[in-house]
């Protein structure tokens, strides 16, 4: 399930953070530990596979300001927080800036371990949608500007042959570029041209 993935801990509690590194490391995953959130953010990660386990109170910067500092840093990944300090408002703010979890130390490690599962499936899953909608938009770029009009004029529901007299060009040339289109972008009908276009919306494109 890891893979190379990496869990980064944010803890300036020494003893905990070595004991959860331990935990952590004897569970399979591979740990990079970091005592505050500036220490953090002096070498982001690359953008590898991984989750954050993220102490909420720390000296200095607090977990969920580095979690609000991740996008401007371009760094996507789950956070977990772990706070002895935990308040209903506090875990709510969290959760709804995306944190994966919200832990109360001690914490317990089985609890800790589904949790960093739970970061790491969503790791996963986010990538393979980032990586499908760059995709997307390359297979998009490659399009002449012709084939994006015949793209969109499908997509709109137009025939062959109205295409053809909108654009004022011959049928046979509509259904070769139409043709090239659904070549360039892996769609094997209308519906799934429909279906690209409106994930392409949805990219702004």
């Amino acid at each position: 399930m890891t893979g190379q993935a990496v869990v980064h801990l944010v803890d300036d509690d020494d003893s905990l953070r070595s004991a959860l590194h331990r935990l952590l490391t004897a569970a399979g995953h591979r740990v990079k530990a970091y005592a505050s959130a500036g220490e953090f953010l002096l070498e982001p990660p690359a953008d590898g596979p991984g989750c954050l386990l993220l102490d909420l109170r720390m000296p200095g910067p607090s977990g969920l300001e580095l979690q609000e500092a991740l996008e401007r840093h371009g760094i996507r990944l789950p956070v977990i927080f772990l706070t002895g300090y935990g308040d209903l408002s506090t875990g709510v703010r969290a959760m709804k800036a995306g944190a994966v979890d919200f832990l109360t130390k001690p914490v317990q490690r089985e609890p800790l371990l589904a949790a960093i599962e739970r970061a790491l499936e969503a790791d996963a899953a986010g990538r393979a949608i980032r990586s499908a909608s760059a995709n997307l938009q390359t297979r998009f770029a490659q399009l002449t500007a012709r084939e994006r009009d015949v793209f969109d004029l499908v997509v709109a529901g137009k025939l062959n042959k109205q295409i053809a007299e909108e654009l004022g060009i011959a049928e046979r040339t509509v259904k070769a570029q139409r043709a090239q289109v659904m070549a360039k972008l892996g769609a094997a009908n209308a519906a799934e041209l429909g279906r690209i276009a409106a994930q392409l919306r949805g990219q702004g494109l």
